[in-house]
């Protein structure tokens, strides 16, 4: 069995005293385990308390109640042993701009006590892997957002961790730059065996990268699993997702295939109508459009997007937390 590398149990944090008006409850009785080898998509807009989970799990803020474990170990009264064993990219990753790449992977060296010329090695080795050793000896004055991002994935593995925080670390960056970060992290768990946790709100990234996904709302776990498993637990049994295009209006079309038995979700996009349905109903979709006097011009079974899946779970949480405030 892979061994659980980080694991939480009702961890909660809340700012502020609970008989404050302003009191903020930022992470609300987490449960959550990330195994060995996984690339773990940690979901959520901002506000939802991905960062401060993420500083609970590495012993940087204490947790109102529950406990945490990484690697085994308590965060907050082994914080020295977890940072030992774990990298940590923030959102706005920091360095000395007077300094060069090397420079300042060497300072970082020397604050984890790696001997020089290991270091100097790793080092080298580091910059090759994330594409900067050309800009080894260059001030990361002069280095674009994608360039300090690379060198922040070098300075996280500098200490081989056995899992790596990244917390939206492909912000500001542009379609290239994000394809190459997203390379240099599955490379990171398939050719170096790391754990990561990846923190984002960018949905098709994760999806294209991680294992299984953690969507959070309002600092609560309201899904887990992979993919399919929450696009299944989110469908309903026998549901499929069929788009449509067709000539003619296209929130009218939306209101006509409402109308299909079957059709349990409608959702309009750009020129084309999204549909969940029940069984097989291509056949009536098809005869509504063209009985409508539309002509049909793309009729397709897809596969449901993260996106989908997330803003299901969403909808749902937001529901419940609006029932919940009314009562």
């Amino acid at each position: 069995m892979p061994e659980i590398l980080v694991e939480t149990h009702d961890l909660t944090k809340r700012y502020g005293s609970t008989k404050s008006s302003g009191s903020v409850l930022a992470v609300n009785n987490l449960d959550m385990s990330v195994e060995e080898g996984e690339i773990y998509g940690f979901l959520g807009p901002n506000g939802s308390g991905k960062t401060t989970t993420i500083l609970m799990l590495l012993g940087l803020t204490e947790p109102t109640s529950g406990y945490a474990r990484v690697t085994g170990l308590d965060p907050l009264h082994d914080s020295l042993e977890v940072k030992r064993n774990v990298g940590y990219l923030p959102e706005n990753v920091g360095f000395y701009d007077d300094m060069t790449g090397r420079q300042n992977m060497r300072y970082t060296s020397q604050l984890n006590w790696i001997p020089k010329r290991e270091a100097d090695d790793r080092i080298d080795w580091l910059l090759g892997l994330v594409g900067l050793s050309e800009a080894a000896d260059r001030a990361v004055a002069g280095y674009s957002r994608g360039m300090r991002q690379r060198l922040g994935i070098a300075d996280t593995l500098l200490k081989q961790p056995r899992v790596a925080f990244l917390d939206d670390p492909t912000i500001g960056l542009d379609p290239e730059g994000i394809r190459e970060l997203l390379d240099i992290i599955v490379g990171m768990a398939r050719d170096l065996s790391i754990t990561v946790f990846l923190s984002s709100h960018i949905l098709q990234q994760v999806q294209r990268i991680c294992s299984r996904v953690g969507i959070m709302f309002r600092g609560s776990l309201v899904a887990e699993g992979t993919v399919a498993e929450l696009s299944e637990a989110g469908s309903g049994e026998g549901s499929v997702r069929l788009e449509v295009e067709a000539s003619g209006n296209t929130d009218s079309l939306a209101e006509s295939l409402r109308e299909v038995p079957g059709v349990i979700g409608v959702t309009v996009r750009g020129g084309e109508v999204a549909l969940d349905c029940v069984g097989d109903v291509r056949g009536a979709v098809a005869s509504k459009v063209i009985d409508g006097g539309m002509e049909l011009r793309r009729l397709v079974t897809v596969d449901r997007t993260l996106e989908d899946i997330y803003m299901y779970y969403f909808r749902q949480a937001e529901a419940a937390a609006v029932e919940s405030e009314a009562s």
